[in-house]
């Protein structure tokens, strides 16, 4: 029998976070994507600092209307604005073990369009 899908994407996020690891000068843009929300954080992981967050459930996006892959692409906006105000033009993209499809997509360009370069 094969792997659960939680265990495939536990597999796939270590797979991931052996090659990617964020940096004073590059952190890690990590993304989290629960069934209703979808989260996003800038890491340091010399330090083990998180350096900026956004998610869905933040203040301003909450009120937002839309579906959840145009929330997904404002959430990325947000933290790439937060990104470019702490100083940081370049981050390292981790998926999370997600797919890059969807929303995890979607968070990522809108990423790019604020700016952000990964």
């Amino acid at each position: 029998m094969g792997l659960s899908k939680t265990q495939r994407k536990y597999r796939i996020r270590r797979r991931i976070r052996k090659v990617s690891s964020g940096t004073a000068e590059r952190p890690r843009l990590s993304v989290f994507r629960s069934n209703s929300e979808i989260y996003a954080q800038l890491i340091d992981d010399v330090k083990g600092v998180t350096l900026a967050a956004a998610s869905s459930k933040d203040s301003d996006l909450a009120k937002a209307k839309g579906n959840k892959t145009e929330i997904a692409a404002m959430v990325g906006k947000a933290i790439a604005e937060k990104s470019l105000k702490a100083g940081f033009e370049k981050v390292a993209f981790d998926r999370g073990g997600n797919l890059y499809h969807g929303r995890v997509k979607s968070l990522a360009e809108g990423a790019r369009e604020a700016g952000l370069k990964f």
